[in-house]
């Protein structure tokens, strides 16, 4: 079962170190990582998309990331209402003649071109990890050159939809 956490953690060296060290003691599958800084200063927060066998293991990994000195603040948001985005820069065998039936077949994915050569076009997508897979599942066929990812960053969603809805949603 994937899990999305969240950490927040004073911005020292060694934090991402140690907070992988315990998911690796865990060995938790690291889906994707990603850390950038918030709006505090000193301060950075770090999503992880982990797969879990077993739902006690992720208790016990937040209750021994809570007590690390430079942890902040642990959330396992799989379960609430968040935002998740993942961007991704695909570049593409593309000659001249093929570009037009390409773009149509990007469109739907708001994918923007973002270089260009002779026979090569660098698409940027954004959106969550599903539509970056179909979006590249899509472009395959045409032939991909070189691929990169940033891995998946989210928060939870100013207003929290109740365990109701959000079943109904899923349905």
């Amino acid at each position: 079962m994937r899990r999305v956490i969240t950490v927040t953690v004073i911005n020292q060296s060694g934090v991402l170190n140690r907070v992988t060290g315990l998911l690796m003691k865990r060995q938790f599958n690291i889906e994707s990582i990603t850390v950038g800084h918030t709006e505090q200063h000193g301060m950075s927060k770090m999503t992880f998309l982990v797969n879990v066998e077993d739902e006690r293991k992720i208790e016990q990994f937040t209750k021994q990331l809570q007590k690390q000195i430079d942890v902040i603040k642990v959330d396992d948001i799989t379960d609430k209402s968040m935002v998740m985005r993942e961007l991704a820069l695909v570049k593409v065998i593309s000659p001249p003649h093929m570009r037009s039936e390409m773009n149509s077949v990007v469109e739907p994915f708001r994918a923007t071109i973002i270089d260009t050569g002779k026979n090569v076009v660098t698409y940027q997508v954004t959106g969550n990890p599903e539509k970056i897979e179909a979006f590249i599942d899509l472009i395959r066929p045409y032939g991909i050159k070189e691929l990169t990812r940033t891995g998946a960053t989210a928060f939870v969603r100013e207003t929290q939809k109740s365990e109701k809805a959000q079943l109904s949603i899923l349905k």
